[in-house]
């Protein structure tokens, strides 16, 4: 078989291209693949709220250690 090799500088400026950036016109919705399902929203949410609760909780040692 034949093996397309392309080099960094190429792979950059693709990666830069105006083309890259936009999704097809056509495609359809799926949850999960092309757009955030529904559940994954509030999951966000969820570990958001999470993360805030856990901030406002002081530092507290990992490990307590008896000696």
């Amino acid at each position: 078989g034949t093996h397309i090799i392309y080099d960094h500088k190429f792979l950059l400026e693709c990666k830069s291209s105006p083309v890259a950036r936009t999704p097809p016109c056509c495609l359809p919705l799926t949850p999960g693949a092309t757009s955030l399902a529904q559940s994954s929203l509030v999951k966000l949410e969820e570990l958001k709220e999470q993360n805030e609760s856990e901030e406002a909780v002081p530092d507290q040692d990992q490990f307590e250690m008896d000696i």
